[in-house]
């Protein structure tokens, strides 16, 4: 619980920060089950070995049509049940050590990274796609939204190598194993998938809520009819 509020503490202020950068729009795949549930894949396979979602539980990822056996046999890494939280082996205390600083639970952080200034979605679909060479870092990497961040960059030998060049502007140096649009395009899955992990019941709330107007729509017809045919007599 700590990591939550000290995430949603410090949002309003790591946005500001990353409001003079330019986000790029992360495609809206809260619909798309094939598409979380590659982004899930990627989540387990890329994120889960340093960053914890222990406020999601396996089970969860039944909501994106994946079943217990499939959950159990693809993506049950670090836990023996499904009905088990998201966390990691690795201590804190390590891996202060190790990264000067504890990676963040993800559980929430598409949320504690809104602002004023875009979504968390876009927000983390930029940062996720703007790691550049940066040999003056530790890790040899820096990130265009995320200035001097201690994160490496875990999808290198995916997008390829980027360099920062005098006008500002990224180049690839080197390709990766995907194609820039094929990278894109599972970064956007996981941006997705971190999206619905900070609010699973997002999308039914949104449907109920049409429902509810709908409801309220036809109700105010009758109950209008009503008010007009008690007090027609008095009128």
């Amino acid at each position: 619980m700590k990591n939550f509020f000290a995430a949603i503490l410090f949002a309003p202020l790591l946005a500001f920060a990353a409001g003079a950068v330019h986000l790029d729009k992360a495609p809206d795949r809260a619909n798309d089950m094939a598409a979380l549930q590659n982004g899930a894949k990627v989540f387990v396979n890329y994120c889960l070995n340093c960053h914890s979602a222990s406020y999601m539980r396996y089970n969860r990822l039944s909501d994106i049509g994946l079943t217990d056996a499939q959950i159990k046999a693809n993506l049950l890494f670090t836990a023996e049940k499904v009905g088990e939280p998201m966390r990691i082996a690795m201590q804190r205390a390590d891996a202060k050590v190790w990264f000067g600083a504890a990676p963040p639970d993800l559980t929430v952080i598409a949320r504690a990274r809104s602002s004023e200034f875009g979504s968390g979605a876009d927000w983390l679909y930029t940062y996720l796609r703007t790691f550049y060479r940066d040999e003056s870092r530790p890790t040899g990497w820096n990130n265009v939204v995320f200035a001097n961040v201690g994160m490496p960059h875990v999808f290198w030998e995916l997008q390829g190598e980027q360099v920062m060049g005098a006008d500002h502007k990224l180049t690839l140096s080197s390709a990766g194993q995907l194609k820039p649009a094929e990278f894109d395009s599972m970064v956007g899955d996981l941006v997705a998938y971190l999206k619905y992990m900070g609010e699973p019941m997002a999308e039914f709330r949104k449907k109920l809520g049409v429902v509810v107007l709908i409801f309220l729509a036809v109700f105010f017809v009758f109950a209008y009819a009503l008010k007009r045919e008690y007090w027609k007599d008095i009128h």
